[in-house]
């Protein structure tokens, strides 16, 4: 299934220490609902912090392992 593939990716980018951004994650990754996988993740344990960014007058989340 795609979408594991695309959250196990995630998941090791993210437990490397590294933030991802939406963008991030749809050029990276593919995933387009980078929420909906956060979610999942901390269902499972993990404690992603979400922080909310500003550039070029847009406003978007970045994500990042407390």
């Amino acid at each position: 299934m795609k979408t594991q593939s695309a959250k196990m990716k995630l998941r090791k980018w993210i437990m490397s220490g590294k933030s991802i951004t939406p963008l991030q994650a749809l050029d990276k990754f593919g995933i387009f609902r980078l929420g909906a996988r956060i979610l999942e993740l901390r269902r499972e344990g993990y404690n992603i912090v979400t922080e909310m960014t500003h550039k070029n007058g847009k406003r978007f989340a970045k994500y990042t392992l407390a």
